[in-house]
């Protein structure tokens, strides 16, 4: 493993030196965030991943060098002065095996370094946490606090950015759960969204992940503010009402997130009016029930790949057309994941409020998966298992093709997963 030295003392500083910063994994929603922070700071970031992607795309065009495909020692700049490496990133990649040359860190680490500058609120829970806190920061931008938002989605109004720059000692920030990412983080306040059993090839259990959940919520900083959505969604009548009424986006999950985005901003003394002004303009996220038309289609992206995400999705998407048509296309995200969660997928597919299913191949998460899962685990069975005839496998190279065939017009289409599945999406265009 890698030298985990600090951060450089300057790396944050207002361009006073320039910097080589190199990512390993830049294409990830997280790490490019922050790639998009440092390039905005003025350094010089270079990165790699294994795929060319919309996000590495962007990057190069603001300025980083891009290497994408193989992963090799000679894609590191020489005299870099800094190795950030996503934390799917083995021990034994070749980009960081051998490098006494440079500091290195996590993704996590060089995030909780940065907010160690700040005062940092960070957004963690199983579900709405992208959502959440994209309607925290925008709340905090019409009160006038100027924040850094780091999020784990690209968010219109931040200029369809996954990160926003601010100059003010305000940083908001996501907080991933996964391997613990985020105890390295010592926030100011933090909020929960909601616990359930998620990212099982890592906790084991259940137990395991309300374990780490709580041993976050004791990482605030002294006098600081926990904001836990388990306890509360059952209060607060008259708020919920109001965002209601207000929100442009659909679902009762989405009333939950503005109302604790709500709950943030009065802990910091921010008006309620100033906050529900902020939330009744929020257009929603990238692939968070992201809707468009394509003739009399309407085509609904969603990152949804949890049960409860998909129940939730496809309970709103009826809410919002109780009388259309609803397709989904469904790609199963991570062989654990499926295999972990297998009843609980047949249980909300067999009731979901939909007119037909079709599920795709599942998403192989490299170096996250077990072969003796994966060979035992896949769409099909889990068609079988569900068993009606509204619901059918196809590879994904074959749903366009089916799709042009089948639809007569008007139907809403519900592209769901966090894979490849939006190239599916793209092919509607």
């Amino acid at each position: 493993m890698p030298n985990k030295n600090h951060l450089p003392k300057k790396a944050t500083s207002n361009g006073a030196q320039k910097l080589k910063i190199h990512f390993i994994g830049i294409g990830g929603i997280g790490v490019s965030a922050l790639a998009k922070y440092y390039l905005a700071k003025g350094h010089v970031v270079s990165g790699s991943d294994l795929t060319s992607s919309e996000i590495t795309e962007t990057l190069e065009k603001m300025g980083a060098k891009i290497f994408i495909g193989q992963q090799t020692k000679n894609n590191v700049p020489k005299k870099v002065n800094l190795i950030i490496y996503s934390p799917a990133v083995k021990p034994d990649n070749p980009e960081l095996v051998g490098q006494n040359r440079a500091s290195t860190i996590s993704y996590p680490e060089a995030l909780a370094k940065l907010a160690k500058d700040h005062f940092t609120i960070a957004v963690s829970g199983t579900h709405g946490k992208s959502t959440t806190c994209s309607m925290l920061g925008l709340i905090l931008i019409k009160a006038g606090f100027d924040p850094t938002v780091i999020v784990g989605t690209k968010v219109k109004e931040f200029g369809n950015s996954n990160c926003r720059i601010g100059k003010s000692k305000y940083l908001v920030i996501e907080a991933c759960e996964y391997e613990d990412s985020f105890l390295n983080y010592k926030p100011n306040i933090i909020l929960i969204t909601n616990v359930e059993a998620e990212h099982l090839d890592y906790f084991k259990n259940f137990s395991n992940v309300k374990k780490a959940f709580k041993k976050f919520a004791g990482n605030l900083v002294k006098s600081g503010v926990l904001i836990d959505g388990r306890r509360i969604f059952a209060n607060f009548s008259k708020e919920k009402s109001q965002l209601e009424k207000i929100l442009k986006v659909p679902g009762k999950h989405n009333i939950e997130n503005a109302l604790l985005a709500l709950l943030t901003a009065r802990a910091l003394k921010i008006p309620d009016k100033k906050s529900l002004e902020a939330l009744s303009k929020f257009k929603g996220t990238w692939r968070r029930f992201e809707i468009r038309k394509k003739g009399q289609l309407t085509i609904v992206s969603d990152y949804g790949h949890h049960p409860t995400e998909v129940k939730a999705t496809l309970t709103a998407a009826r809410e919002k057309w109780p009388a259309r048509k609803i397709w989904c296309i469904f790609q199963p995200h991570q062989y654990q994941r499926t295999h972990s969660l297998f009843d609980d997928f047949i249980k909300v597919f067999s009731k979901a409020p939909i007119n037909r299913l079709i599920i795709t191949d599942i998403y192989d998460v490299a170096g996250r998966e077990e072969k003796s899962i994966s060979q035992k685990t896949s769409s099909k069975k889990l068609i079988e298992s569900i068993n009606k005839k509204s619901a059918i496998y196809l590879p994904k190279d074959k749903i366009i093709g089916y799709l042009k065939k089948k639809l007569k017009g008007r139907e809403v289409i519900i592209i769901m997963g966090a894979g490849d599945i939006y190239e599916v999406d793209k092919a509607f265009k």
